[in-house]
This record gives structure tokens, C-alpha cells and sequence, in this order.
């Protein structure tokens, strides 16, 4: 995520360059025909064309900046589902008895943000997941399909041994099942907004109406703007292929770009907050990277 306070143009620039070099070479196009070959240039209602766009446009952005929003929402509730966590463990289970279940479920849970994290990335389970898991553990959960998953599922047996073991009663598990509930339904906000898109239409005719008015650019603005055409209409089709990069860098929120959510930095978070609540010595925050926080 770009945390900078001011937007960095070459990076929108270094994302539209290749439609905005074909613009620029078809406006020039345009604009020597015009000179060479005189012809009439047709009326075209450019700025009722320009605004239908532009709704259209700012509705595909606002929907994606949505999408956006509600994951950094779900991973805001995980983080203090993951503090919640490690609040009961160590309040619910007494020690000496219970000192090492109370680690054992803070570190899961440190493996499980991180096993999060890698799967919406679509990136293999990294030294991460792994060095908070012992080797029967880490087996068992990358056994699984949903990795993130299973570790949450041990983590609940492992509260359930802790009642059978007569560590924590009955009313403490439901307390602590009710905030292995907010988890999981974390998570499954997160690969709802993950495994399913904006509907083809919003992102098949938005790209093809930008695209055919960019077109169509010079050549209702050859006869005003005259050898300005090129500059005029590539400054004007810039804007709008901006917006449409927006839409489509904002609409998947766990992908590993510089636009999506620092899914590494929250995981840190996590940890710093979790082995802190135990008394172990936890990491440094991490820090933005080029003015860019991942």
C-alpha cells in the first residue's frame, strides 16, 4: 500500500503508458491526415460521450474502492479477534499447568494470520507459517486444503483439551469458541472478496468504452485544437485511463502490489501484539519500503 501523502505520477504513468503511446501515435495520426487530406471532422457529442463515461467510470471505481475497504475492515476485525485470542488464553488458563497450552495457542495463531495471508496471495505457506508451528503441527495443518483453516481447527481442540482437562470450564470455551467464530468469519469475507470478481461487465465494457472514446478523441477535436490535437487529447485520454487503472488496481485488495492492503505489515502487527501479551520478545514494526508499505 502506498502510504506516501502525495500521489507519485510516474507510477500511474508507468501503469498506462502502453494504451497512452498508442493514443499519442493515433492522435498524430489523426492530426497529419487532417492537414494532409482535408476532411470535415464529424460533430461528435464528445462531451455527452465524456460524461456518460466518466459515471460509468466513477461507479467501477466506487464499487472497487468498496471491495477495497471491506477487506481492510475484515483484516481490522482480525487483528482484534487475534488480541481477544490471546487475552483469554492467558487469562483462562493458569499457570503452571496451563503455560504451555497458553503459548502453543498464541503462537498458532500467529502461524494462522500469516498462512492467512500467503493463501489470499496465492503464495506457498512461508518460514513464516512454519517457525511458529512445531513438526507435527506444521504436517497436519499443511495436509490440508485450507491451511489457514486447519490451524484454527487445531486451535480449537486444543481449547476443548483444556476443558477436558479441566483447565478452563465450560463457559470460558464458549467465550473463547465466540472469538474462534469472529476468526472464521473473518476469513471467509476475505476469499468471498478474493474468489469472486466484479462482474464481467464491469470490467469488459468499462475498458471497451475508454478505449473507443480515446478513439474517437482527436478526431472530434482535430478541427479546434488543430497541431495542439496530439497533446490535447493524450492529456485528455491520460485522465481517463487513470480512472480505469484505478478500477482495476483496487479490485482485488490481497493481491501483492503496491496498491493492495499491506497484508505483511498487519501480520506483524499481530505477532508484535500476541508475543507481547505472553512476555516474549517480539519484532520491530515494519516500516514502508519506498513510501510503499506491504
Amino acid at each position: 500500500m502506498i502510504v506516501t501523502a502525495v500521489p507519485r505520477l510516474t507510477q500511474i504513468v508507468r501503469e498506462v503508458w502502453k494504451p497512452l503511446t498508442l493514443l499519442f501515435i493515433w492522435d498524430v495520426i489523426v492530426t497529419v491526415t487532417y492537414y494532409v487530406l482535408p476532411f470535415k471532422a464529424p460533430e461528435l457529442p464528445l462531451t455527452l460521450f465524456g460524461s456518460a463515461l466518466a459515471l460509468f467510470l466513477g461507479f467501477r471505481s466506487n464499487s472497487a474502492y468498496q471491495r477495497w475497504w471491506e477487506g481492510r475492515s475484515l483484516w481490522g476485525l482480525m487483528i482484534n479477534a487475534s488480541r481477544n485470542l490471546a487475552r483469554a488464553a492467558r487469562n483462562f488458563l493458569p499457570d503452571p499447568d496451563g503455560r504451555d497450552m497458553k503459548r502453543t495457542i498464541v503462537l498458532r495463531q500467529i502461524a494462522y494470520v500469516n498462512a492467512l495471508r500467503c493463501q489470499l496471495r496465492k503464495q506457498k505457506a512461508d518460514d513464516e507459517v512454519l517457525r511458529f508451528l512445531s513438526k507435527g503441527e506444521a504436517d497436519f495443518a499443511l495436509s490440508r486444503t485450507n491451511i489457514a483453516n486447519g490451524i484454527v481447527d487445531g486451535t480449537g481442540r486444543r481449547i476443548d483439551l483444556a476443558r477436558a482437562n479441566g483447565w478452563i470450564d465450560t463457559i470460558q470455551q464458549a467465550s473463547i469458541e465466540r472469538v474462534l467464530i469472529d476468526i472464521a468469519n473473518a476469513q471467509g469475507g476475505m476469499e468471498r472478496l478474493k474468489n469472486t470478481p466484479l462482474p464481467n461487465q464491469y470490467r469488459f465494457f468499462p475498458m471497451v468504452f475508454t478505449h473507443l472514446f480515446c478513439i474517437l478523441l482527436p478526431i472530434g477535436l482535430v478541427e479546434t485544437l488543430g497541431f495542439a490535437t496530439p497533446l490535447g487529447s493524450t492529456v485528455a485520454g491520460l485522465m481517463f485511463l487513470a480512472v480505469l487503472a484505478i478500477g482495476d488496481d483496487l479490485v482485488d485488495p490481497f493481491a501483492n502490489t503496491v496498491h493492495d492492503l499491506p497484508l505483511s505489515a498487519m501480520c506483524r502487527t499481530i505477532e508484535i501484539d500476541l508475543l507481547q501479551s505472553i512476555g516474549e520478545e517480539a519484532p520491530e514494526p515494519m516500516t514502508p519500503e519506498n513510501g510503499v508499505l506491504w
